[in-house]
């Protein structure tokens, strides 16, 4: 494994500490940075590299302020080259398109007003088309662990530059797959944020409908920090739209004692060994966590995949595109391209209309589900296999990144495994859009399981104790034992109202259950001296919500409290006394469920 040359571990947190107790100043190390960069040349990261006095530049505005005042105090970041730095062209890998803008990217301001301080921009595939980093006049960018590998595309640059060790994040982009390719190719974390949550104002599009500005980042707390920062409404942007209240910073940090995750089957030859192999270890890990895993048929997700490149979508990148000239486009962009030639405004209804069919399917495979476990790339290539095969190639690098945004799905990438020849191997999760911080929970834990380093270095990943997740300001646990129990007639008026499962577990020892007359619903009793305990589950839902969930509920029960197997009193069924007359008790199956199942 190769070594980056970094001064200290530039994570987030590792960094804010030597700023605030060693003797370590934002230029020092921002001029260490931009030499090894440059010593880095043959690697054709940057298309622009700062100067030092544009650095200082930055680094003035610093002069003399607590390093505990700014958030991201000197923290050095790299911005793919479709995202506009005042006074800094932006190229998007093409000279001929190139432009200097007068003002930042409202993302990129907001991390420089926060305390950050820009390295460079970095190269991409031309115009953000491609999954492999091979397609720029700038030159290919090589993987950074083994460089006869592509380093994954577009955002080729700014993942290699972190990886190295130049920065301590950076902006990538990802329509397809942009921002997960790289950092699944390159050990770090790849955060796809749901569409609309972060500015797009300032970007250079490739499908303006789907584009997303995303993170990388070496570890799921810097990817948390920043998220929480940068996801805030752009009035400027069409598409923004504004985050959630339980997507943020503060609910980060703990996972749900239960949870469930969409699994995968691949038929032989579907994925390569080292794929196969990265995708089981990571399940492995998630069911080790209490994870129980529900097989997924992925069937309509790749046809929705397909419509990207196969459908009409080709025509919004020539949208984004026109006026410049073909010839100054790479050929294997201009072939790309091509593809649009022909396509009418019916194609494109007649795509929308198949969308809207699949995102229906898809959205009913995901219910019950926490997030879906997919492998980031079905097998990697090396440079030379792309340059004999650069169009099918980069067509399977995008099997499992290329429907996220037009399903509008959440999703992170996370280091799982290295290969024999050191190459390293991710994993995704995905999930419903606003999920990004629950993705991040689980995401860090898996990262933590995998015992990677971040990036090049040998720098661990900030360790923590795998907490359950607390019940957010907003929100009311409420245990249930019957019909409303996950896969059950009922659960869906917990889950149309955005109720998650928090918890598997028991009741304290004093209770029977009972099975009401109908049979469809049981009674749970408190019985002081029984020593039995009732399986139950914890799911936590909006207080806003609970009025109308206890309306619908028809006598004789109602809502009470219920004591868990921890002792902790928790909102829950009751049953009136005369309900009971002619039900039965079920208490020694322990369980409704396992009544259910003796019934047959």
């Amino acid at each position: 494994m190769p070594q980056s040359t970094q001064f200290p571990n530039l994570g987030l947190a590792a960094l804010a500490q030597a700023y605030q107790t060693t003797a370590l100043q934002p230029l020092e190390l921002l001029l260490q940075l931009r030499q090894q960069a440059l010593a880095l040349s043959d690697k054709n990261l940057f298309i622009y590299l700062l100067s030092e006095a544009e650095i200082q530049h930055y680094t003035e505005a610093l002069a003399g302020r607590d390093p505990a005042s700014l958030p991201l105090y000197g923290v050095p970041f790299a911005i793919k080259d479709n995202i506009d730095l005042a006074g800094v062209p932006t190229t998007a890998a093409c000279p001929a398109f190139a432009y200097t803008p007068s003002v930042s990217a409202p993302l990129v301001q907001a991390l420089i007003n926060a305390g950050a301080i820009p390295l460079g921009k970095t190269n991409l595939d031309q115009f953000a088309t491609g999954l492999v980093g091979t397609r720029s006049p700038y030159g290919e960018v090589p993987n950074a662990f083994v460089p006869a590998y592509i380093s994954g595309g577009s955002s080729s640059g700014s993942a290699v530059a972190l990886a190295l060790g130049l920065v301590s994040f950076a902006l990538g982009t990802d329509t397809a797959g942009s921002g997960r390719v790289p950092a699944a190719l390159n050990n770090l974390i790849g955060l796809k944020p749901t569409k609309g949550l972060f500015s797009t104002t300032g970007l250079t599009p490739a499908c303006r409908s789907l584009d997303c500005i995303s993170l990388f980042t070496l570890n799921c707390d810097d990817a948390a920090d920043l998220f929480d920062r940068l996801a805030t409404f752009d009035a400027t942007d069409a598409y923004a739209r504004p985050n959630t209240y339980t997507n943020r910073r503060r609910f980060y940090g703990a996972t749900p004692e239960c949870f469930t995750f969409g699994l995968l089957q691949f038929a032989a030859g579907e994925i390569s060994d080292d794929a196969q192999t990265a995708y089981t270890t990571a399940a492995e890990h998630l069911s080790a966590m209490g994870g129980k895993p529900v097989t997924l048929d992925f069937s309509p997700f790749a046809a929705a995949a397909r419509l990207l490149y196969q459908g009409p979508w080709v025509a919004e990148r020539q949208l984004a595109t026109q006026g410049v000239a073909k010839n100054a486009m790479l050929p294997v962009i201009q072939t790309i391209l091509a593809g649009a030639e022909g396509q009418t405004a019916a194609h494109a209804f007649a795509a929308q209309y198949q969308l809207a069919a699949l995102k229906r399917q898809c959205d009913q495979l995901l219910e019950g589900l926490d997030f879906v476990l997919t492998p980031t790339i079905p097998r990697a290539f090396t440079r030379a296999q792309i340059a004999a095969d650069p169009i099918g190639c980069n067509s399977q690098l995008g099997t499992f990144t290329n429907f996220m945004n037009l399903l509008d799905y959440s999703a992170l990438a996370v280091p799982a495994t290295f290969n024999a020849e050191g190459l390293p191997w991710g994993v995704t999760l995905f999930s419903h859009p606003c999920q990004d911080v629950k993705l991040l929970n689980f995401g860090r834990a898996l990262h933590q399981l995998s015992g990677l380093p971040q990036g090049t270095s040998q720098h661990a990943p900030p360790q923590h104790a795998l907490t359950p997740m607390a019940t957010p300001p907003g929100y009311i646990d409420l245990v249930v034992c019957g019909a409303h129990l996950n896969g059950q007639p009922l659960n869906w008026q917990l889950r149309e109202r955005g109720a998650t499962l928090k918890a598997a577990t028991t009741t304290a020892k004093g209770y029977r259950l009972f099975a009401l007359p109908d049979g469809k619903r049981p009674a749970l009793v408190r019985h002081p001296g029984t020593q039995a305990a009732i399986q139950v589950e914890v799911w936590t839902l909006p207080a806003h919500t609970l009025g109308t969930f206890v309306a619908a509920i028809p006598p004789p029960l109602g809502i009470g409290k219920t004591q868990l197997a921890d002792g902790s009193w928790v909102t829950g069924f009751i049953c009136e006394e005369q309900g009971l007359a002619d039900a039965q008790d079920i208490t020694d199956y322990g369980g409704w469920r396992a009544w259910l199942a003796a019934r047959g």
